[in-house]
């Protein structure tokens, strides 16, 4: 009877011990068993597994009351294997067994347990069936079952690497944190927490771009000038912040379309609008719930249509006069879509933020989303601007529809570019004409596009103007491409959006389209007025005589079918005369090209030393020591070298004051710097 008294005391001292030794309630939450765990011994082994990640290398946690019992037994292991014993043995028990193996993540250990909480395939020695269960760990994360340490740690390093790091025991037990509300260009947007990991949330916001959101409104507001209503779509809302602002600042001018896929996302897209005070249309049904929560004496400022649809169906459903693209990522995807029902002189903006393969970083990743062959140069982002574009193309192509590049951004984080869509199949082979491939030198970086002909030429690198391909041994230069070669910038457009910069109050991107505007000219900066145009003022713009009053209304003269086709006939005839004043493609840096041992001149006097020689010239956004210039490369390095200054003479001026000895001596030795500077070079690639 004594044996059967304490057979029978034996579980509910072990769920004693186990109620002991959990956490306290103000400290870290503890691990719960899943909810679809059936209620067999497996399911002991959370609570097991909760105990052991509260343990301390010295067990000091275990209260008194505790050691004060004669027995106790081990949770993390069935009877059979370890009895009841004293506090003392218990503790050196967990200590050597359980605790010495554990794994630490994230201020908790999961302990090795020996419960029956994993199945083991039977072993069959002779007649009888072993049943014997092995050791295992239990992942905080997923509720896995491990059996070795070493596959635990790289089980754990795994769901670093994703971006989980929280617990879903943990989530399942404390409150739900509460969304956060910034505030950009007057609109309000609600934003979950880690709003800017994209691992760790389903609406992404990401504060870095919003000069890429500036961007995109006053290329939508200059199109309002053109024509309005027009039907507008942000394809991958998140958060809803970008349509938010087209609605709120343009008004009526915009019919606005949020979409995203998923459900979390449209759920406060929705609630983001009723902040801003927009009525949400969702399948064609007016919220009534808006117009609650308007205070008295306030009206809704329009209306925002709410959709949850894959954004390829979406596009190929309904028709569009503006279409903004931005996914995580590449867009090559979406691109057929986008151009499938774009309506004609509408506008495509795409934002790429996969700079890693566009940036030569993941060359095959470029091959297999663009097709393109690519490597690391000195103008490696507006490489990755021209492989952009010329996807774009070729989508818009295969549509029957041609595009005019309004402008191509390429910064840190992302590459932009916004395209004019010309219907017919006229402009579809105007623009595929203008994809080509690229010849570059890896010893000097020269380039130049490859020249088109139907006969294959035995050694295309003489195309390049620089000697090296007769010169130095082997090939010398490589085939880069498809790109796109023609212009990345329309004036006329620039200007407008710069007045409308300067119209809503955005100082942000004001510099940045200054820079574009002395880009696409390849003049020299230099002060220009950013006001509206004069009065009756006429503008010429994609073959398009524009009429522009004060109150800056643009009308198009072409209206209807057949002025549309003469308008697109006059982009065509406009495009082909005016080759000749495009920017000239690429860029030169001035530190990429410096003389070792001598100090180059300021950007600013350099500049104005290329155009005195009669040459174009202009800064670049791309980068900030970046030349573009129609000077060969022989020229732009002579040139450089004639105002340069030798290390050791760092009191003399710049190199315009050396005397005609001097010049004499630099112009003797100029091919052999040049060929020194040509070596070094290669020693980077």
């Amino acid at each position: 009877m004594e044996n059967m008294a304490e057979e029978e005391l034996l579980p509910p001292e072990k769920e004693e011990v186990a109620q002991v030794l959990t956490p306290a309630p103000d400290s870290a939450p503890v691990p719960a068993p899943a909810p679809d765990s059936a209620p067999t011994p497996a399911s002991a082994s959370a609570p097991a597994l909760a105990q052991a990640a509260a343990l301390s290398p010295s067990l000091a946690s275990v209260p008194e009351e505790a050691e004060s019992r004669n027995k106790q037994a081990c949770p993390l292991c069935p009877n059979e294997k370890f009895r009841a014993c004293n506090s003392h043995k218990l503790r050196r028990h967990l200590q050597n067994l359980h605790w010495k193996v554990s794994v630490e993540f994230e201020g908790y250990r999961m302990c090795i347990c020996h419960l029956p909480c994993r199945p083991v395939k039977p072993n069959i020695i002779g007649e009888q069936i072993s049943s014997k269960m092995g050791a295992h760990y239990h992942c905080i994360i997923c509720s896995a079952t491990i059996t070795r340490r070493t596959d635990m740690l790289g089980h754990v390093r795994r769901h670093v690497n994703k971006g989980e790091t929280k617990s879903s025991y943990i989530a399942a037990s404390t409150p739900k944190p509460s969304n956060e509300i910034l505030k950009e260009a007057d609109t309000d947007v609600q934003v979950c927490p880690n709003y800017s990991i994209p691992q760790k949330t389903d609406s992404y916001f990401n504060p870095k771009m919003k000069l890429n959101r500036q961007l995109i409104f006053c290329t939508l507001a200059a199109l309002t000038e053109e024509r309005k209503p027009l039907e507008c779509l942000d394809a991958f809302g998140a958060t809803g912040i970008m349509g938010l602002q087209w609605a709120k600042h343009l008004g009526n001018a915009v019919k606005v379309t949020i979409n995203d896929l998923n459900e979390n996302s449209v759920t406060l897209i929705q609630e983001n609008c009723h902040l801003n005070k927009l009525k949400v249309v969702v399948d064609s049904k007016e919220k009534k719930e808006s117009d609650d929560n308007l205070e008295e004496g306030e009206e809704n400022l329009g209306n925002i249509k709410v959709t949850k649809m894959d954004a390829n169906v979406l596009m190929h459903l309904r028709s569009f006069d503006f279409i903004h693209l931005d996914p995580f990522g590449t867009s090559v995807n979406y691109l057929d879509s986008a151009f499938r029902n774009i309506r004609n002189l509408g506008i495509v903006s795409v934002t790429s933020t996969d700079i890693s393969s566009l940036y030569a970083k993941a060359q095959h990743v470029a091959r297999r989303h663009y097709g393109c062959n690519i490597v690391r140069t000195e103008y490696y982002k507006e490489l990755a601007a021209r492989i952009v574009v010329a996807a774009v193309a070729r989508a818009a192509a295969r549509c029957n529809k041609g595009i005019e590049v309004l402008f191509a951004v390429a910064l840190e984080h992302f590459v932009l570019v916004v395209v004019r869509v010309l219907r017919g199949p006229t402009s579809a082979d105007e623009t595929a004409k203008k994809i080509q491939y690229l010849i570059h030198c890896q010893w000097c970086e020269e380039r130049i596009f490859q020249k088109d002909g139907n006969m294959v030429e035995e050694n295309p690198y003489r195309q390049l103007p620089c000697n090296c391909h007769g010169s130095m041994p082997g090939k010398t230069a490589i085939e880069l491409g498809p790109l796109w070669s023609s212009s990345l910038f329309n004036t006329g457009f620039l200007k407008r959006m710069l007045f409308e910069s300067v119209h809503h109050g955005l100082d942000d991107i004001q510099t940045l389209i200054k820079t574009l505007i002395f880009e696409s000219e390849c003049t020299p900066q230099s002060q220009f007025s950013v006001h509206a145009p004069s009065n009756l003022s006429k503008q010429e713009e994609n073959g398009v005589s524009v009429k522009t009053t004060d109150d800056t209304t643009t009308d198009y003269s072409a209206q209807g079918k057949r002025k549309s086709n003469e308008m697109i006939t006059n982009v065509v005839k406009k495009q082909k005369t005016d080759v000749i004043t495009e920017h000239p493609p690429f860029y030169y840096n001035i530190h990429r090209h410096s003389i070792k041992g001598m100090n180059m001149p300021k950007l600013k006097k350099f500049l104005c030393y290329l155009s005195q020689a009669g040459f174009r010239v202009s800064r670049t956004h791309f980068d900030p020591m970046g030349v573009r210039t129609d000077a060969p490369l022989i020229q732009f390095k002579s040139i450089l070298l004639k105002y340069s200054t030798p290390t050791y003479t760092g009191g003399q001026s710049e190199g315009h004051l050396q005397s005609a000895a001097e010049d004499t001596v630099a112009d003797r030795v100029e091919m052999s710097v040049n060929d020194k500077a040509e070596a070094s070079s290669c020693r980077r690639w």
